[in-house]
């Protein structure tokens, strides 16, 4: 096809299929290092494959989540601090699996922003390679958006998928087995997680305090660098609890908080009944509520206030859920106890 005189190029509409390689072929080691049982992640075709029965399963169920990182990204964006968000977006959608009782198998990534920084872009795939790893699962593929006109400069915005599979009998939440007296779990999360990122923000902008001003709650860290800290991967932790049957029901605090999360794993008829003196609010969360005037009740549906993830475990099985969470480096304890409604 011969080129006309005066002819637009792609890269001239604000596309550069050139700096779209490059991305490509910079995070191809990344892809590699995520490499698991069942997958062979090789970015670059058209779709990925999974071998269930090498991974190991019999009879499974497939589980599939999405979810993104939120105004997170903002701070992200704001600090030129990329590196830990690609942890926040795995870690978003694989702790969902936990509450079906599946297991992460592979995750794919979509990446859009107005004008492709390369470096960014990496440094964030690098992140998400890292949360691949926390989480056992391979990162198969992903897609890259350039489009100029829809974002303001230096912006960007990414979502997460994520595959998992979890044999039929290990389903949960089973909400035939929960009854009155089933204590419920908590295991310690590592700050706001990627919720209430538009109030965070909030609170910052009527504080006064710059991004890189000392964070008041964290010692030695800049305030986006404690805010900034990733939400914790609780994949290897607890899926060998669920393999083993000692988990009737999980709720990942997400949005909506301790108020509307543990509902959706528990049976109708029950209820969770927290002893909310069980933990201290870590300080982070101390200081976003006296900062920002914030009541006991707005926080407690916002933020995950200390709690990443809410077990629910039949009063037996407890000593051994405990000590096994425990021992893989988790902060876990007794919260409180599933009631009558």
């Amino acid at each position: 096809m011969s080129e006309r005189p005066n002819g637009l190029t792609y890269a001239q509409a604000g596309v550069s299929i050139d700096a779209g390689n490059e991305l490509v072929e910079r995070i191809k080691p990344l892809a590699k290092s995520t490499r698991r049982s069942g997958s062979e992640p090789s970015l670059g075709g058209f779709g990925a494959l999974f071998d269930l029965k090498a991974a190991g399963y019999d009879d499974p169920l497939l589980v599939t989540t999405t979810d993104g990182v939120g105004t997170k990204l903002k701070v992200a964006i704001e600090t030129g601090r990329h590196g830990t968000v690609g942890i926040d977006l795995v870690g978003m959608c694989v702790n969902d699996l936990l509450a079906q009782g599946a297991e992460p198998l592979m995750f794919l990534d979509y990446y859009a922003t107005g004008k492709l920084d390369v470096e960014a872009a990496a440094s964030v795939v690098a992140g998400i390679a890292e949360g691949c790893r926390q989480a056992g699962c391979a990162l198969v593929g992903g897609e890259t958006a350039e489009m100029p006109g829809m974002y303001a400069e230096g912006d960007y915005d990414m979502a997460g998928f994520c595959v998992g599979a979890v044999d039929r009998d290990k389903v949960i939440p089973r909400l035939g087995d929960q009854k009155p007296g089933d204590i419920l779990v908590g295991l310690a999360s590592s700050g706001p997680h990627s919720n209430g990122y538009s109030l965070i923000r909030r609170i910052v902008e009527r504080s006064g305090l710059a991004w890189d001003a000392p964070a008041p709650f964290a010692e030695g860290k800049t305030l986006a660098e404690a805010l900034l800290e990733p939400t914790r991967i609780y994949i290897k932790s607890v899926l060998p609890h669920l393999k083993a049957g000692r988990i009737k029901g999980l709720a990942h605090i997400t949005g909506g908080g301790l108020v509307e999360n543990p509902p959706r794993a528990i049976a109708e008829g029950l209820a969770p009944r927290f002893d909310w003196n069980a933990w201290a609010l870590p300080p982070v969360f101390e200081w976003l509520q006296q900062a920002g005037g914030v009541s006991e009740q707005e926080m407690r549906r916002t933020f995950n206030c200390g709690l990443g993830l809410v077990l629910i475990v039949a009063p037996h099985d407890l000593p051994d859920v405990l000590e096994g969470l425990v021992r893989d480096g988790e902060d876990a304890f007794v919260v409180g106890e599933l009631a009558t409604a």
